[in-house]
């Protein structure tokens, strides 16, 4: 890089950022470092570990970026980056690159849910940045299309959810992988000490940065808590929808509720898009893409989106159901009130969940405030019944076939009710083979009615050890043959 770049003023300026990188990000109107920014960015570029704590939306990214950016332009070397989301590494990714493309950096995502073979493409471009997901960056180990020796710093962005969320053995594995020669950051709003006890084996003498104490808040995001049966959640948020303007995110406990909810609020009246792991990755996007154009004003999105949604201007977080993990409240709440503006969260809980209540305060170190519900509420309609592809899901796949392709027990159709084309008693059974379920009923589309809708159409049932053989004959059972 050259020395003799001007240096616009900056807040930037004094610690210890080159002059070409001062520039760059003067023009990408970053000009007053947050507080996690000011206090690890010289550390950083000095080359030590760095352990920070900081609140969610507080500019995290750029805090291990820039140090990396410059390191790797003066000493070579590749960089990697390990996420536990696929929507928070194309954001990291996105960060990255806005700052390092102009000097010549590239960069590659490597997640689940794409197409491995552009992901192969991408690692032949000799890329210096790496932004991965551990489960897909094992894939990569696993098939030797990427190559770890060349790492010189490694950071680790939300450590503390890889590891609600599984990671552990995989973050473990890669950390052998890589050169024990490098320089490791690890980033995130709450630090576990099982996380710390991983990072730290594996770090040397780490400098640790805390900004705000691990799990704290917010302090611009103004809270209240509700306390509402389960029946009426769906007309609350209505009437709160109704009652503010702006865009909002809603957070459900599961992936069903998700779905419904999303289905609710549409047939409310609003524009709405659903985010969680049943979706695909380009469903996904196109969701987060709409909600940040405006294209919807209400996203729905299970916890896999408390972290690595970065959209400006979301005036309301709303957790339908409160998380099963605490620590997952500080990371909702965070999406909004973002970059030292204003926002607002709003938390539904039943009167069963006191103590689900009394752990997210302590862990916030701060009393919820619990608001008096709405004089009337608008009534909605209760959420449609499941469809035929949810009761396909919970019954799951049938049976996992052998090598020679049948099988491992039988099928036993139900029969097919119909009011007049079928003159069969209706409750007729037949058993077949997993190869022909064939029904004794004429072919009819097995929409029209059946016996019980819940029930599955297939049943399956596993052959027991003491099932007797189809006999033999005499003849074979002599000569052994079969």
């Amino acid at each position: 890089m050259s020395e003799q770049t001007p240096t616009p003023s900056s807040g930037f300026t004094g610690l210890g950022i080159n002059p070409s990188l001062l520039s760059i990000l003067h023009s990408a109107n970053f000009i007053t470092p947050s507080p996690i920014q000011a206090k690890a960015i010289p550390v950083a570029i000095q080359g030590q570990d760095v352990i920070g704590i900081a609140q969610t939306g507080t500019g995290k990214t750029l805090a291990f970026g820039i140090p990396m950016i410059q390191r790797l332009a003066m000493f070579k070397g590749r960089g990697l980056v390990i996420v536990p989301t696929r929507e928070l590494a194309i954001q990291v990714e996105e960060s990255l690159r806005r700052i390092g493309s102009k000097i010549g950096m590239r960069t590659a995502v490597l997640i689940g849910g794409e197409n491995i073979e552009k992901q192969k493409r991408a690692l032949r471009t000799n890329p210096h940045v790496l932004v991965v997901t551990p489960g897909r960056l094992i894939d990569h180990l696993e098939q030797r299309t990427v190559n770890l020796n060349d790492i010189k710093i490694l950071v680790l962005d939300e450590a503390d959810r890889m590891l609600d969320m599984g990671f552990a053995p995989q973050i473990n594995k890669i950390l052998l992988t890589v050169p024990k020669d490098r320089q490791t950051m690890l980033f995130s709003a709450t630090m576990p000490t099982d996380i710390v006890k991983i990072a730290t084996s594996h770090m040397k003498l780490p400098t640790r940065i805390e900004v705000a104490p691990a799990g704290t808040a917010a302090e611009r995001v103004q809270q209240e808590l509700f306390i509402v049966e389960k029946s009426k959640k769906r007309s609350l948020l209505a009437t709160i929808l109704a009652d503010f303007s702006g865009t909002v995110l809603v957070f459900t406990r599961t992936k069903f509720g998700a779905r419904q909810t999303c289905a609710a609020v549409i047939a409310m009246g609003h524009t709405a898009a659903e985010i969680h792991s049943n979706r695909s990755l380009a469903q996904r996007r196109q969701a987060l893409d709409g909600f940040k154009t405006g294209k919807y004003r209400v996203l729905v999105a299970t916890d896999i989106a408390a972290r690595g949604i970065d959209v400006k201007g979301i005036g309301l977080v709303i957790n339908m159901d409160l998380p099963d993990n605490s620590e997952d409240y500080v990371h909702r709440i965070g999406r909004t009130g973002r970059a030292g503006t204003t926002g607002r969260a709003i938390s539904f809980a039943t009167p069963d969940q006191r103590d689900d209540i009394r752990s997210i305060e302590r862990l916030i170190r701060n009393r919820l405030v619990i608001s008096k519900m709405p004089d009337k509420l608008i009534e909605v309609a209760a959420p449609p019944a499941r469809g035929r592809e949810e009761r396909d899901d919970r019954r799951g796949n049938r049976p996992a076939m052998n090598i020679r392709g049948r099988g491992q027990g039988r099928f036993i159709d139900r029969g097919v009710r119909t009011k007049a084309v079928n003159p069969r008693p209706p409750y007729m059974r037949r058993e077949d083979t997993f190869k022909a379920p064939v029904s004794t009923t004429p072919s009819i589309p097995r929409s029209i009615i059946i016996d019980d809708e819940d029930a599955p159409a297939y049943r399956y049932e596993p052959r027991s050890r003491g099932a007797s053989r189809r006999p033999q004959s005499r003849g074979s059972a002599k000569s052994g043959r079969r």
